[in-house]
């Protein structure tokens, strides 16, 4: 679980762990879409407890603090630093440094490919269903539509979406063909 600013309590019990004696455990250097990018990852075991504080989370076994730079390729391209915290319930033998990174990278892919998509191609945070199964449903709904669209090959969801309005058999024909 990626812990965000909504959860300022955890996330300062996460910050204020000693990452500096901890170490990096795994970094990887990457190349791509117009930018270079490091990506330093440092993983603790949180059983026992290292701040002594208590729990962090109900069954949290380690925390892990990912630490992004990257630059575009661009001449005068400036790193930009950003520092991610996590934790999981695996223990060290379940999943090391390396997975646990490469696992928080595949997040945001999910992150970009379909939250992204419902928060800004559907709005989905100004929906008006608000009550019952409603937005459980809405969210199942926009959700197939999203997959049936990946499926058939779209890449850009709100073009498909438009050129899926313009004929009211377009939907139709995209299903069956699923």
């Amino acid at each position: 679980m990626t812990v965000k600013a909504n959860q300022p309590t955890l996330l300062a019990r996460l910050r204020a762990l000693p990452w500096a004696q901890i170490g990096v455990a795994a970094r990887e250097r990457a190349r791509g879409h117009g930018r270079v990018e490091t990506r330093a990852v440092s993983v603790v075991s949180l059983r026992p407890c290292p701040d002594l504080g208590g729990g962090f989370f109900p069954h949290a076994a380690q925390a892990i603090k990912l630490v992004r730079r990257r630059r575009p390729l661009r001449p005068g391209g400036k790193w930009k630093t950003v520092t991610v915290y996590a934790i999981t319930s695996l223990t060290g033998l379940d999943a090391d440094s390396a997975l646990l990174a490469r696992w928080i990278r595949g997040h945001w892919s999910i992150e970009n490919r379909l939250h992204w998509v419902r928060d800004v191609t559907y709005d989905e945070d100004r929906s008006a269903v608000r009550t019952g199964y409603g937005p459980q449903g809405m969210a199942a709904f926009r959700n197939l539509a999203i997959t049936v669209l990946r499926l058939s090959g779209a890449t850009n969801i709100a073009a498909a979406l438009r050129y899926h309005a313009r004929d009211s058999l377009r939907p139709l024909i995209t299903y069956k063909l699923m």
